[in-house]
């Protein structure tokens, strides 16, 4: 047989063995593809990722990095509470060592908006920096994403490049200067991803830039940085990574995802699960079982933070190119809408709901709803997160998945629901309304909603437990 041949009898080894149920049953199929407007679903996936460095104690390298950049004036960004610790003491003095000329702007917003991120795009246009350093959690990793971008783009509107509806979503042709990300949160994976998310004041909903440009050129993995979480910020950051990699992985296939794109330039950083992307998925559940509750309870616990904080990051590069999808689309306007919530362990002076909070408390009642869709996936990742799945039923995967969460959400002493979080079932429809502009992501549900889906689900929401 030939080379061909036997490539062809691989192939279809590789497809019969592959999930069949109705969200994932494309498979492979020898058929010819092009990037015609004819076909309507896409037929290609790219992996696009930052590169990472991992280690205890590698920031310190930052210094010798942006010397062999060539930069002469360096942004490093933060917010208030972290310029006065040791991860921004550390990259400050490593860019001192080394000779790098730096300024410094700590006034990054928790939970940012349009607002400020438009003063961090405004300091960082004013002092024309050549290369960027952010330092905290994904507030600040994404405020200085959207920086380096209009910086760089200094004529655009500020509309040009956030996510329709919202904004146009035009393709970023810049060229971005250098960006060193330094995560101190094991959550949002935001050193790995082209994403940018921020409160839109206007319509009080979460919305964002998504493109494969404003990547970091820069990943510092460092776990020290992690022993300085408090214990609330390490769960609901944890809570993010749980569903990033659970959304990922159950995200329709990359090859049901529409329109297809006419040039591989228009292709979304958001293209559904694909076979590379579910590899990480998997494997951050599977550390994020082992050590999520420790890594919370025990803020000493160097393995487990360590654990997390890659599992962070190993999240971060499967839902950076097969995305998320109806827990993240609910988060928006949840986290938008917010009154008088004031978590505890969160140094700020304004009500928020920290997104990994706001993403979780719909999860439950999320993946009941879709794993009629893909009962296997459902039921993989309850068996990955430890439940013991041998007599589990297909019709039962998505009650089964919501039990695991729910067991997973007591234990790290979640609030009790929406009404917890000062919502009534009075506030369904401004919650379904700030839903419905996230298309960019519900769409890549395996189950379709409605207005009147999305009201059942955030009512299902207003108790947990």
């Amino acid at each position: 047989m030939g080379g061909r041949g036997k490539a062809l009898n691989l192939l279809k080894h590789i497809s019969s063995a592959t999930c069949q149920c109705p969200a994932h049953s494309g498979g492979w199929s020898q058929m010819a593809h092009s990037t015609k407007a004819t076909k309507t679903t896409d037929y290609a996936f790219e992996m696009a990722c930052s590169t990472v460095r991992y280690g205890p104690g590698v920031t310190k390298e930052i210094g010798q990095d942006l010397e062999a950049m060539g930069a002469k004036r360096v942004l490093i960004m933060t917010d208030k509470t972290l310029a006065q610790m040791s991860p921004v003491g550390v990259v400050v003095n490593s860019l001192t060592k080394y000779n790098v000329n730096f300024s410094v702007f700590d006034d990054v917003r928790i939970e940012p908006t349009d607002v400020s991120f438009k003063e961090a795009i405004n300091f960082a246009k004013e002092g024309e920096f050549d290369a960027y350093v952010a330092v905290g959690g994904g507030s600040v990793m994404d405020t200085c994403k959207a920086a380096n971008l209009y910086a760089s783009d200094p004529e655009a509107d500020f509309l040009d490049y956030v996510n329709p509806p919202i904004g146009k979503g035009k393709p970023v042709t810049a060229k971005l200067s250098p960006l060193i990300a330094v995560p101190t949160t094991a959550g949002t994976g935001s050193e790995t991803t082209g994403v940018a998310i921020f409160d839109y004041e206007p319509l009080k909903a979460k919305t964002g830039i998504a493109n494969r440009a404003l990547r970091p050129t820069l990943g510092i993995i460092d776990p020290l940085h992690t022993l300085l979480m408090p214990e609330r910020v390490a769960a609901y950051s944890g809570f993010d990574v749980l569903c990033h990699a659970l959304e990922s992985y159950t995200a329709i296939p990359y090859h049901d995802r529409s329109p297809c794109p006419e040039n591989p330039l228009q292709r979304p950083a958001y293209q559904g699960s694909n076979p590379i992307s579910d590899v990480w998925s998997i494997h951050a559940l599977g550390v994020l079982a082992k050590y999520f509750k420790r890594s919370v309870y025990n803020a000493d616990d160097v393995e487990a933070r360590s654990k997390m904080h890659l599992a962070s990051t190993f999240a971060g590069v499967g839902f950076g190119n097969a995305g998320v999808h109806l827990c993240h689309g609910m988060s928006y306007p949840i986290a938008g809408n917010v009154r008088n919530f004031l978590p505890s362990d969160y140094e700020c002076d304004h009500p928020i709901i920290p997104h990994g909070l706001s993403v979780v408390m719909t999860a439950p009642a999320v993946f009941q709803f879709t794993a009629s869709m893909c009962p296997e996936r459902h039921i993989e990742a309850a068996k990955v997160l430890g439940k013991d799945v041998t007599n589990v039923k297909r019709e039962d995967a998505g009650r089964v998945l919501a039990d695991v969460l729910r067991e997973f959400m007591h234990d790290m002493k979640v609030d009790n629901g929406l009404e917890a979080l000062g919502y009534t079932t009075d506030d369904i429809p401004a919650l379904v309304k700030g839903t419905l502009p996230q298309h960019r992501v519900t769409k890549l549900a395996p189950r379709e909603q409605s207005e009147e889906d999305l009201a059942a689900l955030f009512e299902n929401s207003m108790k947990v437990f």
